[in-house]
Order: structure tokens, then C-alpha cells, then sequence
């Protein structure tokens, strides 16, 4: 067998072609020019292991000397023959340009744009314009009596540097001192705690929901007809839920307990209470810490009162030291569980009416990705209260020790037992 081409085959043994499909080899072996002729059962030769080069002579009634040079010629192929394509259509062949048929068509495209176009006068790389590519198909036509299709004006747009774009949530409000040090200062805590049997949780709340059959954008496979108010009137609402979420960077499993009342400081540290108490002391029996990752707003803001006096309550109950670290303000979707976990339930409930707390519950649980990320789902119905005054003298009574580096942000919490 000549090198150079891998044997195609299913077996060591010829199978022939059933008796239909060798006629239609057959049929167009005689449409072919010589030299195709050659290279077609030469092709055809080498998907069998042995045998190849008789069963082709006899199924394209050619001779075997045929089959061996296409064999040969298939095998002697260089790389510059195969670049160069032999052209079929003559030049000048196909549909002409539509800036040949339509000559100066870029400056009348230009012109309709000119009053429907926005931007920055010092910088010509920044504008955009509200017209569609229909909108302005149809001015040429009324103004020039120029007939184009969408796909000449798309093509249009993006010759003159127009682009479709969306806006992108990605500028920060504001920037603080030492943001890019404490994004460090994080990366460098998560790496200590990787190599511990110590859990790392990132925490947050997500936006609060309306209970009832009100629209919500996105798109779902379903066999009935979904139909909900006209309006979003929170009026007609049967009842609000407060998300808050726990993400184990460790596990990747996402918990999410659903409030009912307030989001409140106590109602954050109560959820990472129920959390430990159900999955936490079983997945982490070695540990001694907790590694929190908060915003710096909120119910865990780092200038709460309340929020250091609810967390010495569950470093007590949990006997656990609680080292937190708050993202520097305006950078709160920075932190992991915005990405991890919040941004695919609302994936996975989208186009869905809330209708139920049940209905939220079974929605979120349900959210899974391809790198393995499971999430559980729990009902908080407690009530709390808001409003709350912390003493001077119970802040006193806090074992709470500030890092050297920026300790607002920086802090640990020990049980006072």
C-alpha cells in the first residue's frame, strides 16, 4: 500500500458496496474528466484494507492500471498543488457589487445618516445613529429612488465604522484609595484558605422579587400559553422575597434562603447560621474559621452596627472564628457569587412568573451548569425587625480585632467562649 494516506475501514476484510450505491459510483465515474477519473477510484481504493484496487476496477469498469495512477497521483499531491484552485467561473462572472450598479451610493448613504447621527464632534470614532438598516433602505428609496436590500445597508454601516452595540455595565461609580490593594489582599486570603480545611463563602442578596403572575423578560419552551398582567403594579403583589445567597468557592454548590420580611443584618447571619448547621459542619468537620467575602453595602455593610453585633452572635453559637472581607465600594459585581451563581438563576427562571414562594424554590434548586454547580434553595419565613439600636457598650463587648491593612474592610470576629 503506497504511505502517505491513512486506511479508512471498519474491518480488516473488504465489504462491498451494496449493489444501488455501485451503480451510482458507476454513473458518476462517467461524468468525470480523465485526470478526475483517476483520482476518484484511487480514493475510492484506498477505504479498503485489501482488495481495494480489484473491487474498484470492477465496479467502475476501469483498469487496474487506472486505479494504481490515481494511487500514485494522490500520493505525489504537494502542498503548492493543492493551493492553487483551479478557477470554474470565467472572471467577472457572478452578480456585480452594489458599488458598481449603484455608483456614489456612499455618499448618499451618508447623507441620509446626516441628521439622524449622534456622537462626540472631537472624536469620529465615537457616534451612532438611530435609524435601522429598513429605515434607511426606505429614505433612499424616497430620496435618491435607490432600491437596496438591509444586507447592502448593514454592509454599509459597517464599511463608515457603524457597529450594533449594547451598553455594558462595566464603569465604576466611583474609585477609592487601595481598591486595586484589597482586590490583593482578597486573592491572597483565598489562596491561604485553598490549602485549609477552613470553607471560603462568598455572601450577598439578590434583588428582591414580587410574588404574582407578572411579566418577566426571557424566553421559554412551554406547550401552553403564558399570560400574565398588563401591568406591574406592586399593589397586586401576593407577597416579596429577599434571595440571599451563599457561595462555597470550595464546593461550588450555591444555598439560597428566600426572606419574607426584611433584609437585615440578622436575617444575613441567620441564613449562614442555617447553613453551617445543615451543610457546613459536615462538608468542613476540621474547621476553625470562616472566610466571608461581602459587599461593603447593605446588610453586611462594613459600617453596620448591627452587622458586627449579629456576626459575634453566630462566631458564639458556631464557635468559629469569622474573618470578613468587604469589596471596596462600586465593586460589589466583582464579587464571585454575582457570576458563580446569581447570574444563572436568573438564567434558569427567566420568562417565568414568580407565582409561589414554592414555585421560587423548585426554580433555583433546578439551576445547574456544565462545571458542576449545584444549588439549594430554603424558605426563611421569620420576621425582622428593622431599625435596630447598637449600644456603645455592646460594641464593646465585641472580640473584634482590625487587620493592619485597611481594618475597616479587614477584620476577624472570635467567639467570646
Amino acid at each position: 500500500m503506497l504511505s502517505g494516506f491513512q486506511i479508512v475501514r471498519q474491518s480488516e476484510t473488504m465489504t462491498p458496496y451494496p449493489p444501488k450505491l455501485e451503480q451510482k459510483m458507476k454513473k458518476f465515474y462517467e461524468t468525470l474528466s480523465e485526470k478526475d477519473k483517476r483520482g476518484y477510484a484511487g480514493v475510492e481504493a484506498l477505504k479498503f484494507a485489501r482488495g481495494g484496487v480489484a473491487y474498484i476496477t470492477r465496479v467502475l469498469g476501469c483498469s487496474r492500471k487506472t486505479v494504481i495512477k490515481g494511487l500514485q497521483e494522490l500520493n505525489d499531491l504537494s502542498a503548492d498543488q493543492l493551493a492553487k484552485k483551479k478557477r470554474i467561473r470565467q472572471p467577472g462572472g457572478g452578480r456585480k457589487r452594489y458599488d458598481e450598479t449603484h455608483p456614489g451610493i456612499d455618499e448618499k448613504f451618508l447623507d441620509v445618516l446626516k441628521y439622524d447621527t449622534a456622537g462626540d464632534p472631537m472624536d469620529e470614532t465615537i457616534r451612532w445613529t438611530n435609524l435601522c438598516p429598513w429605515e434607511i433602505a426606505r429614505r433612499l428609496l424616497e430620496r435618491y429612488e435607490l432600491e437596496v436590500s438591509r444586507t447592502v445597508v448593514r454592509k454599509l454601516l459597517h464599511k463608515h465604522h457603524y457597529r450594533r452595540r449594547q451598553a455594558l455595565k462595566k464603569q465604576t461609580l466611583k474609585s477609592v484609595p487601595q481598591r486595586n490593594e484589597q482586590f490583593e489582599n482578597i486573592a491572597g486570603l483565598i489562596t491561604a484558605y485553598e490549602k485549609t480545611g477552613n470553607p471560603i463563602m462568598s455572601m450577598d442578596t439578590k434583588k428582591k422579587e414580587y410574588l404574582g403572575n407578572f411579566y418577566r423578560d426571557g424566553h421559554l419552551y412551554t406547550l401552553e400559553q403564558l399570560l400574565t398582567y398588563d401591568h406591574d403594579f406592586t399593589s397586586l403583589a401576593e407577597g416579596i422575597v429577599i434571595p440571599h445567597g451563599l457561595y462555597d468557592l470550595k464546593q461550588n454548590i450555591g444555598y439560597i434562603h428566600l426572606g419574607t420580611s426584611k433584609e437585615t443584618s440578622e436575617f444575613a447571619c441567620d441564613c449562614l447560621r442555617n447553613w453551617w448547621q445543615q451543610r457546613g459542619r459536615y462538608d468542613y468537620p476540621l474547621a476553625t474559621s470562616i472566610l466571608l467575602l461581602c459587599d461593603g453595602g447593605g446588610s453586611n455593610s462594613h459600617r453596620s452596627r448591627l452587622w458586627k453585633v449579629s456576626l459575634q452572635d453566630l462566631a458564639d453559637d458556631l464557635g468559629l472564628k469569622l474573618f470578613v472581607c468587604h469589596f471596596p465600594p462600586g465593586t460589589s459585581k466583582w464579587n464571585k457569587i454575582e457570576h458563580r451563581l446569581f447570574s444563572f438563576i436568573t438564567q434558569n427562571w427567566r420568562g417565568r412568573p414568580l407565582t409561589s414562594h414554592q414555585t421560587i424554590v423548585n426554580l433555583i434548586a433546578s439551576t445547574t451548569t456544565r462545571t458542576g454547580l449545584t444549588v439549594r434553595a430554603a424558605l426563611d419565613t421569620n420576621h425582622y425587625e428593622i431599625k435596630i439600636k447598637v449600644s456603645n457598650e455592646q460594641l464593646a463587648r465585641l472580640r473584634l480585632k482590625r487587620q493592619e491593612f485597611h481594618g475597616d474592610w479587614n477584620y476577624t470576629i472570635s467567639p467570646r467562649k
